[in-house]
């Protein structure tokens, strides 16, 4: 099993949602919220699909990749997981590192919001991108799902129904 993108972004914003997606139990598909950032996704920048290309690479998939710029474009609907965001596009740097396509940048693109952020990868970011590996591989592999975190984003989360339907019950 290899990491991935998705991956990193999940131990990035929880450690459940990333067990409960990796060992199959998916919910993205019955998210209104989900369907609407793959719209924003795939009505933002029509232009693209003729001039950049959309890259498959050892566990990633990167929305866009300029190679004469080398820049890699990740379209998210919303800031409110900026960090999250920001680690998943170091990863894929990173990744992009560790098959000779050296000297990429990233650039985050918020289009709802008319926003973009540069990002790059440094060396403290290499040294945590291989312990966040280690760890989500620990945390995919364990037996049971790890217990929830009440987060401000829970209410939001695809997975909000799972994790929360024996309390709705009793409420």
């Amino acid at each position: 099993m290899n990491c991935t993108g998705k991956y990193v972004h999940y131990y990035s914003v929880c450690k459940r949602k990333l067990w409960l997606f990796a060992n199959g139990i998916t919910m993205e598909h019955t998210s209104d919220l989900v369907a609407e950032g793959t719209l924003i996704h795939k009505h933002s920048y029509p232009q693209r699909s003729a001039k950049y290309e959309e890259i498959s690479l050892e566990g990633i998939k990167v929305d866009y990749y300029d190679p004469k710029e080398k820049m890699i474009h990740e379209v998210k609907k919303s800031m409110k997981m900026e960090e999250a965001d920001e680690w998943q596009l170091k990863y894929y740097i990173y990744v992009f590192e560790k098959h000779g396509i050296e000297g990429c940048s990233g650039l985050l693109e918020y289009p709802v919001l008319r926003k973009t952020k540069l990002v790059e990868l440094t060396d403290a970011d290499r040294d945590a991108l291989i312990a966040m590996e280690s760890d989500i591989m620990r945390i995919v592999q364990m037996d049971e799902c790890p217990s929830k975190q009440k987060k401000a984003i829970c209410k939001r989360c695809s997975y909000f129904d799972f994790c929360y339907s024996a309390e709705m019950e009793v409420e």
